[in-house]
């Protein structure tokens, strides 16, 4: 099967980063699905493992985890889909990535396409969607509804991938007023277009930000990138008993005490994590990306596809990681077809 793979973590500058190749054709056992992959997108934690993971000597590294495709076998354990089933997934990071013809997930992790969507628009949105809702839900445990709640959520990064359907989620299935950080002129309107209430500019004292568009402080905050940046304004805003949900690694040691006279509970979301310990509630994922398809094909949510950088192959790929590395890229950037 066709694949873009790499040997050894290079920047992406270099032609070796990433290698189209051809593998041996991977073969479905137990709860997995053999999907033929269609479309996938790139998410920074592409990078992050190009960068830092060395692969077994004499193999190659395929990474990408966010595809939709068409199932083609099943194991033997599998009871939720059949072949011929479009489906899509972000998939286990401890396993082969997307950047392949076929590639192996395990049934409880998948879901089902929204009709509505083609292949490229429905892999712009499993890893962030599935992270945005566990962010929402099960980290800051917001409250679903629309019943006032005097619920004010700050999304630090709200234009990127994350971001974007983080934003869709909390206006459409909160009561909370959301408000959405970005620093240009285009990534505002993203942001602004996407549902946010209110957007105000990360590059600017958060606290002077807010009180500009007249609150106070905010009761949920959702850091998606540059969190020590932002941690001392991060303090400054929250309110009493706040929650702060972050995504990133950060580059710098966050002073969590400066938390502890507001009593803020600090949450970290990995949506890798019920994959990768292989968790009762893994299956939460399958019903999540079930849930999440629904809403799409109801109008309710929309694909947050920024860039569509054309087929599947080392070039592209390259192209579209030296885009997400530089910081500059709004929404998703997709690709499909080898």
């Amino acid at each position: 099967m066709k694949a873009v793979a790499y040997q050894t973590p290079l920047p992406i500058s270099d032609p070796a980063s990433l290698q189209d190749v051809e593998l041996p054709g991977p073969i479905a056992h137990g709860h997995d699905l053999l999907v033929e992959v269609k479309a996938v997108s790139v998410n920074p934690v592409d990078y992050k493992v190009r960068e830092g993971r060395t692969p077994p000597e004499g193999e190659w590294g395929v990474i990408g985890w966010d595809a939709a495709g068409v199932v083609r076998a099943v194991g033997s354990d599998v009871t939720l889909f059949r072949p011929g089933d479009r489906v899509w997934y972000a998939g286990d990071i401890s396993r082969a990535g997307s950047n392949a013809e076929l590639q192996l997930v395990d049934e409880r992790i998948v879901g089902r396409m929204p009709e509505s969507l083609d292949f490229a628009q429905a892999a712009a949105l499993p890893l962030t969607a599935i992270t945005a809702w566990e962010l929402l839900f099960d980290r800051l445990g917001m409250a679903p509804g629309k019943r006032p709640l005097d619920q004010r959520l700050l999304i630090i990064g709200a234009a990127g991938g994350v971001g974007s359907i983080l934003t869709q989620l909390a206006r459409r299935l909160t009561a909370a007023i959301v408000i959405g950080t970005a620093s240009r002129a285009e990534t505002k309107a993203w942001v602004k277009d996407h549902g946010a209430h209110h957007v105000i500019d990360h590059g600017l004292p958060l606290t002077d930000e807010l009180k500009r568009i007249g609150l106070e402080n905010v009761t949920h905050v959702a850091s998606l990138n540059h969190t020590e940046t932002h941690f001392a304004q991060i303090v400054e805003v929250i309110a009493p008993q706040g929650r702060l949900a972050m995504i990133d690694d950060p580059k710098a040691p966050l002073d969590l005490l400066r938390l502890k006279p507001k009593s803020v509970s600090v949450h970290w979301e990995f949506m890798f994590t019920r994959s990768l310990f292989k968790t009762a509630d893994m299956i939460a994922q399958h019903h999540l990306l079930d849930e999440v398809a629904a809403l799409v094909d109801a109008g309710v949510i929309q694909t947050t596809v920024g860039e569509h950088f054309g087929a599947i192959n080392a070039t592209n790929l390259k192209r579209a990681h030296a885009l997400l590395e530089s910081g500059k890229a709004r929404g998703k950037i997709v690709l499909e077809g080898f």
